[in-house]
């Protein structure tokens, strides 16, 4: 199958330390369909030759496992090619649409990684001058919007060029190795589904922590924060994995069909919802790895009195049968005590305990990164001891470790290779849908709304420590911790 991949922002950032080295790692296994061609657009005026120079010496930042040979770079280089485009200019759309025509390639892939205010302009020229056939889609990063009136207008104007089909917003997370094991976890296997409801887990958490800070995106960050850049796509596309009902088949439109019906059910944010139960904080001067950091206000680019919270941690509930009354508790920072992304749900603990040490409860630790894996946690007899009731087993905890590296031996694709390889075949279940997207920012505005109209801030916490205290004592007071401190 021919193909044509289009990268707008072909020398930016995210082209080239995600998806250049995504492209080449599928080209390396042999994933990539033949006859393809990767076309990179960007404002420079610059021939093949030096765009894949370009591209080459960028190879030499990425990880080390990921770097090509000059052996691979040569042959992976003969798919690249480059285009200098105005954006502003339709012509330069026209133009490009004749060199994709010229080719006639079966498949085109638009990947938008620019700007995301560039979306309606690009996708609007594009519908302009016909490059939304049939055989064309395109391919829309994150963040969608500012808001919710904001992502309404990037998806009127791309409704207008592109069918929804076509129209593919990319959330990397739902693209690792450890996502897709929450469905083959959940529908492929019979050992979990009957206990997956409220009547077995006390409660959920969902952890996605950064070691770094903002570094030289300060400018960026501080209009975006944690709830934009975080909760509202990776925590709630991550939440509605987790809480959906059994999709009749594994079609895209079914999988998506239950995932909208979670964030229909989320309960939603009132002015005293959001006092109560979310927790916004901001990391002041800290130590990491044994470092010395500054805080967020001294960091590059961070205005000296920004309010713009670089943690997050809120309880919400799923106002369903399945799962009314359980919390669920999401979490996310900079500069934290840890890097890891995980989701750990919590088992209720056994109605009557018999055995010393068993009101420790059961749980199911989903690990997204550093590592990739499922922890299964469970009580077992160590010994026995006497006292004057008699002999009895005394239990303590155990674990059962999975390790999907270790356990699948070939390559296993990550997750900007998984999406760009399902874009290209037009694979759509692992990409997020407007009514998916516009019903997540509608649940996150009340608590924009209320942190507008509240003067006091985000609280501040040490970089290097697992967020303020209140964030703890958010979980406490429904008689739980977060998973570090149980």
């Amino acid at each position: 199958m021919s193909f044509d991949l289009v990268l707008f922002g072909g020398t930016g950032d995210l082209t080239w330390r995600k998806l250049m080295p995504a492209l080449f790692q599928a080209f390396r296994h042999g994933k990539l369909p033949e006859g393809g061609r990767l076309i990179a657009v960007a404002r420079d005026e610059r021939t093949d030759e030096q765009y894949r120079a370009f591209i080459k010496e960028r190879f030499a930042e990425v990880d080390s496992s990921k770097q090509p040979s000059d052996e691979e770079f040569a042959r992976f280089a003969e798919l690249l090619h480059y285009r200098r485009m105005d954006l502003s200019r339709p012509e330069d759309y026209a133009g490009l649409k004749d060199a994709i025509n010229a080719r006639g390639a079966h498949t085109v892939v638009l990947f938008l990684a620019t700007s995301p205010h560039l979306f309606p302009q690009i996708c609007a020229q594009l519908g302009a001058v016909g490059l939304n056939g049939l055989n064309v889609r395109v391919v829309l990063e994150k963040p969608l919007g500012h808001d919710l009136a904001s992502a309404q207008e990037i998806n009127r104007v791309v409704r207008a060029a592109f069918d929804e089909n076509q129209a593919l917003r990319i959330d990397h997370y739902l693209g690792k190795p450890a996502v897709q094991n929450l469905s083959a976890l959940r529908f492929g296997n019979a050992l979990f589904e009957p206990l997956w409801r409220r009547e077995s887990i006390a409660n959920i958490q969902i952890t996605l922590a950064e070691r770094l800070g903002v570094g030289t995106r300060g400018d960026y960050y501080d209009t975006t924060g944690a709830l934009r850049d975080m909760v509202q796509n990776h925590a709630l596309q991550l939440l509605t994995m987790i809480a959906m009902e059994p999709p009749p088949t594994n079609d895209a439109n079914c999988i998506r069909d239950e995932k909208l019906k979670v964030l229909r059910s989320l309960k939603p944010f009132t002015p005293e919802g959001v006092a109560r139960d979310v927790i916004r904080g901001q990391y002041r001067a800290g130590t990491v790895d044994g470092k010395a950091v500054v805080g967020y206000l001294d960091e590059v680019k961070v205005p000296a009195a920004s309010a713009c919270e670089t943690f997050v941690a809120l309880r919400t509930e799923v106002q369903n049968w399945r799962w009314a009354g359980v919390p669920f508790y999401l979490r996310t920072g900079k500069r934290m005590a840890v890097p890891e992304a995980q989701i750990v749900i919590n088992f209720r603990e056994v109605p009557h305990p018999i055995f010393p040490g068993a009101s420790r409860a059961n749980k199911l630790v989903i690990k997204l990164q550093p590592e990739d894996g499922l922890e299964l946690h469970l009580l077992a007899a160590k010994g026995s001891a006497t006292s004057g009731s008699g002999t009895s087993e005394v239990l303590a905890p155990v674990s059962l470790d999975l390790d999907f590296d270790k356990a699948f031996s070939s390559h296993r694709v990550g997750a900007y290779e998984r999406l760009l390889l399902d874009a290209i075949a037009g694979r759509l279940n692992l990409f997020v849908r407007s009514d998916e997207q516009e019903q997540a920012w509608r649940w996150v505005e009340p608590v924009l709304e209320a942190w507008r109209n509240d003067a006091t801030g985000p609280r501040p916490y040490a970089a290097g420590t697992w967020g303020p205290a209140a964030a703890s004592a958010l979980v406490a007071r429904d008689g739980f911790a977060w998973s570090e401190e149980q």
